[in-house]
């Protein structure tokens, strides 16, 4: 059964681990990759990922991705979601650590902020305008 608007709203804002589509051209089968996003309802998706990276190149030449979460457990749904990207900018340490802090528990905050400051270099973030939605709660 779909999930209402308010429902797949919901359950998109809450802090699971999507999996990112992005075409990836003629021949080849589009780029997933497991990615952190923040969302809230009614407005855009955010993520950020390293300038110059695979992703970024093809996010930049596609323009428009799609996110899928799930949830397999005491209940089993899903919200997959396509838009354009409707802007991107800079990625700054404060946008590493909200997405830092939304993810991990407040003690791994600070070694993981160390460890991709150092390691994952310049950052882009991307907006995400929700456009296309699927969804179900297929419980039962």
């Amino acid at each position: 059964m779909p999930l209402s608007e308010h429902e797949r709203q919901e359950f998109l804002a809450e802090p699971h681990v999507a999996a990112l589509s992005v075409a990836a051209g003629p021949q080849r089968a589009p780029l997933v990759v497991p990615i952190w996003y923040q969302y809230e309802p009614g407005g855009d998706i955010w993520f950020h990922t390293a300038v110059g990276s695979r992703k970024a190149k093809l996010i930049d030449a596609a323009g428009r991705v799609s996110l899928m979460v799930d949830e397999a457990g005491a209940r089993v749904r899903y919200v997959s979601v396509e838009g354009p990207v409707v802007r991107t900018e800079p990625g700054t340490y404060e946008d590493v650590r909200a997405m830092t802090a939304r993810y991990l528990p407040a003690e791994r905050v600070e070694p993981y902020l160390e460890f991709a400051m150092a390691e994952h270099g310049e950052q882009v973030v991307y907006h995400v305008r929700p456009e296309r939605w699927l969804s179900a709660d297929l419980t039962g």
